[in-house]
């Protein structure tokens, strides 16, 4: 199947703290910049699988918005669909780490120019030849992104495409109603859910907190393909009439930003390209593992080439 994918929503630049519990409290050494955002992580991700990918995001008329996007371009992301907006700067996070897993962040992006994007941003004919397209929760921040999501669900939908949905919850967000308003209405037109295991019971629907229920529930809503993504441990596939698990490759831990963007760029591409699930899940395991071996939220993309280096690798040690 020829496939291109479209996705939207924040693009900016991404500090790190130097030290473990550094904390914002006090001045501190950081590393960065980096390009990042999370649909921006996984479009450069799906485009070095080398997959036509089209990114619909701004930036600013400024150094770090032009950093951005030659390094999206360079790594073969579409990147006609991102706008320069020349009064806004483009966005911004620092990122410290209570632990490898536990980060706090302090995000600027409802007033940078990714939070400005809307509907009208987005051009319909380089929409029109994508047939699918992928929603990050992460990207849900304003009414204006939020238009801008339905108006892409309707015409990629409108094109027989289809959904996918990674709910990437952060928690300095829980508090934003229009999200989790959003996230009841993506839900209703996903066909590929890819929550992690710790964001399962947040769509439990104050329920029961069993996995096998709230998968039971996610499908009978008409969700085709639950993806749940369990880290090191690797990930399970649910759809109605199958299951599959498949064991994660863990590696050290240098930075886990941006390892479930790329998890998630590769499963969709590659099950939409006719890998079968459990390969498409081995494969995507593989990224996420490649992705917190780098420092940087986007430095850990890989091609098929090095996912595939590194499931040798296992095979042989085993």
């Amino acid at each position: 199947m020829n496939i291109t994918i479209a996705t939207l929503g924040e693009l900016l630049v991404e500090f790190l703290a130097k030290k473990e519990n550094q904390g914002f409290l006090a001045p501190g050494e950081f590393w960065g910049p980096y390009p990042s955002g999370a649909p921006a992580i996984f479009a450069d991700q799906v485009a070095k699988l080398g997959f036509p990918v089209l990114l619909f995001s701004c930036v600013g008329n400024d150094a770090f918005g032009e950093m951005n996007i030659a390094r999206l371009k360079r790594d073969g992301v579409n990147v006609q669909g991102i706008s320069v907006l020349p009064h806004a700067n483009t966005g911004s996070a620092f990122v410290s780490y209570r632990t490898q897993a536990q980060r706090d962040f302090i995000f600027n992006m409802p007033n940078s120019a990714c939070g400005q994007l809307n509907a009208d941003h987005l051009d319909e004919t380089l929409l029109r030849q994508c047939n699918h397209f992928h929603i990050m929760g992460s990207s849900l921040f304003s009414f204006r992104l939020i238009d801008a999501v339905r108006k892409a669900i309707g015409i990629v939908k409108e094109n027989q495409g289809s959904i996918s949905f990674d709910p990437n919850i952060r928690k300095e967000m829980l508090n934003i109603r229009e999200m989790s308003q959003a996230f009841e209405y993506i839900l209703d037109y996903t066909d590929f859910f890819l929550p992690s295991d710790g964001e399962l019971d947040y769509f439990g629907l104050n329920k029961s907190g069993d996995e096998g229920e709230i998968v039971e529930r996610l499908l009978k809503r008409g969700i085709k393909h639950v993806i749940v993504k369990r880290g090191p441990q690797g990930a399970s596939y649910y759809a109605q009439h199958e299951q599959h698990h498949v064991a994660g490759y863990p590696v050290e831990v240098v930075d886990p930003t941006g390892a479930g963007d790329c998890f998630g760029a590769t499963f969709v591409s590659l099950f939409l390209a006719g890998y079968s699930v459990p390969d498409a899940l081995a494969y995507a395991n593989a990224s996420g593992s490649l992705a917190i071996s780098h420092r940087g939220p986007m430095e850990g993309t890989s091609t098929l080439a090095e996912i595939e280096a590194l499931m040798a690798q296992r095979c042989r040690s085993v």
